[in-house]
């Protein structure tokens, strides 16, 4: 079965998807916009601070669900432009520790509504 996960703490979804869809042991994150939820706008700066709040949106979104970010197993950063790597590496690096996830990271043509940076992943709850 599968179970919706939604938090106030992230960006509402706008479409038809769910934040995060949980099956059984595993949270399947939507990619996460660099919304800041209070404001509703992404954050002043650029490339860093973008990454910065993506993460924390799916940090959110985890805590919900009743995991951490330790326990994401697979991300996926998608980046307008691929110069912004190692910016956007820099502050990934600061949310995740060893073992790190797996990772893929791709340049897309275009992100929606202009955003830098989306992020998704997927975390495996750990039995407490």
């Amino acid at each position: 079965m599968k179970n919706s996960i939604s938090t106030a703490l992230a960006p509402s979804a706008i479409g038809p998807y769910s934040q995060a869809i949980q099956v059984g042991d595993w949270i399947f994150t939507s990619g996460q916009l660099p919304i800041d939820p209070k404001t509703g706008a992404f954050p002043e700066g650029g490339i860093k601070e973008q990454t910065r709040q993506s993460l924390l949106n799916i940090k959110a979104i985890l805590e919900e669900a009743g995991a951490t970010l330790a326990e994401v197993v697979k991300t996926t950063v998608f980046l307008a432009d691929m110069g912004d790597f190692a910016e956007m590496n820099s502050v990934y690096a600061e949310f995740f520790a060893q073992p790190f996830p797996a990772r893929s990271a791709v340049a897309v043509k275009t992100l929606p509504k202009g955003a830098m940076v989306e992020i998704e992943v997927i975390a495996s709850i750990v039995e407490k």
